[in-house]
C-alpha cells in the first residue's frame, strides 16, 4: 500500500515537472484587448495615441520640474518620480500589445511574461503608495501651510520616495515567484492583453492558498490602506476650502480636488475590482476594461490633470520654450 501511495507521488511530481518544464519551453499566447474585427483598426489607433501622448506627456514633465529651478519645491519632486512611474509603467504593458496586434500574433515566453509581471507589479504598488502620500503633502501644504517646511522637507521627500519605491519591490518580490510558480497545467491562451497575476492564477492547477493569502495582504496594505490616506487627506482639504472667505478661491480648489480624487478614484477603484473581488464577479471583457482604465488610461489622465494645467508648469514651459 506504501508503495503505491510512493509511487503515486512520484507520478504527480513528475507530471508536475512534465508541465513546468512544457511551460517554460512554449510560453503563453495573449488573446490581446481587441481582436481583427470590425472597429479593431480604430481601437488600435486609440491606444496608440494614448500611448503616445502619456508618454510625451509625463517625458515634458520629468523635463521641466528638473531644468526649472522655479519648480524645484516637494509637490513638483514628487510629480516628476510620478511621471516617471507612469512612463515606465505604461511602456512595460502597451508597446508589446501593439505590436502583437501589428504581427497577428501574441506569443510570449515564460521569462518574458515573468519580467512584465514582476515590472508592473512594481511599478503599480509605487505609484499606489506615491499617490497616498502625495495626498498627504497636499494636506500639510493646505491645512497646514505654516508647518509645511518641517513636515515636508527634502529629506522627508527623500524618505516618501523610498518607502514608495521599497512597497513596490516589496509587493512584486513577493506576489511574482508566488504566481509564476505554479504548475501552468490548463490552456496556456492567456485571455488578456497582458501578464496579469489574477489573469495568470486561473490558468494555474497548484495549491493556490499561499497565493491567495498573500495577494489578501498586499491588496490590504497596497490599495486600501494609501486609498484611506487620499479619502482622508482630501476630506480634510475640503473642510478646510469650505471655511475659505474667497468664493472665487472655494470654487477654484474644489475644482482642483475633484479633478484629483476623480483620477485617484479611477485608479483606485479598478485596481480594487481586479485584486480584490472575488473571482466569481470576474469576466475576461470586465477584466480587460478595467485593466485599461489604470494601466493605459490613468498614466495619461496624471500628468493632464496634476501638473500640466497648473500655471507653474505652463509658466515653465513657456520660459524653456522663449529660450529656445
Amino acid at each position: 500500500m506504501k508503495e503505491h501511495i510512493r509511487m503515486a507521488n512520484d507520478q504527480v511530481k513528475l507530471t508536475t515537472t512534465n508541465e513546468n518544464n512544457e511551460t517554460l519551453s512554449s510560453g503563453f499566447t495573449l488573446v490581446g484587448l481587441f481582436t481583427h474585427g470590425k472597429g479593431s483598426g480604430f481601437f488600435f489607433g486609440v491606444v496608440c495615441a494614448i500611448f503616445f501622448m502619456a508618454v510625451i506627456a509625463n517625458g515634458v514633465m520629468v523635463f521641466l520640474i528638473n531644468i526649472d529651478p522655479h519648480l524645484h519645491t516637494p509637490m513638483y519632486f514628487l510629480l516628476s518620480h510620478l511621471s516617471l512611474i507612469d512612463t515606465l509603467y505604461i511602456s512595460t504593458i502597451v508597446p508589446k500589445m501593439l505590436v502583437d496586434y501589428l504581427v497577428g500574433q501574441g506569443t510570449i515566453s515564460f521569462i518574458a511574461c515573468t519580467a512584465q509581471c514582476f515590472l508592473y507589479m512594481g511599478f503599480m504598488g509605487a505609484e499606489f503608495f506615491l499617490l497616498g502620500l502625495m495626498a498627504y503633502d497636499r494636506y500639510v501644504a493646505i491645512c497646514n501651510p505654516l508647518h509645511y517646511p518641517v513636515l515636508i522637507s527634502q529629506r522627508v521627500c527623500c524618505m516618501i520616495l523610498a518607502s514608495s519605491w521599497f512597497g513596490g519591490a516589496l509587493d512584486t518580490f513577493l506576489l511574482t515567484p508566488i504566481t509564476m510558480s505554479l504548475p501552468f497545467c490548463a490552456s496556456h491562451q492567456i485571455n488578456h492583453f497582458f501578464c496579469e497575476a489574477p489573469t495568470m492564477l486561473r490558468l494555474a492547477c497548484g495549491d493556490k492558498t499561499a497565493y491567495e493569502t498573500v495577494m489578501y495582504v498586499c491588496c490590504v496594505a497596497m490599495l486600501l490602506i494609501p486609498f484611506s490616506v487620499v479619502t482622508a487627506s482630501y476630506t480634510r482639504i475640503l473642510i478646510t476650502v469650505q471655511q475659505m472667505t474667497s468664493a472665487e478661491g472655494r470654487k477654484k480648489a474644489f475644482a482642483t480636488c475633484s479633478s484629483h480624487m476623480t483620477v485617484v478614484t479611477l485608479f483606485y477603484g479598478t485596481a480594487l475590482y481586479t485584486y480584490m473581488l472575488p473571482q466569481s464577479y470576474h469576466t475576461p471583457i470586465k477584466d480587460k476594461v478595467f485593466s485599461a482604465f489604470y494601466t493605459i488610461l490613468t498614466p495619461l489622465l496624471n500628468p493632464l490633470i496634476y501638473s500640466l494645467r497648473n500655471r507653474d508648469v505652463m509658466g515653465a514651459l513657456k520660459r524653456v520654450v522663449a529660450r529656445c
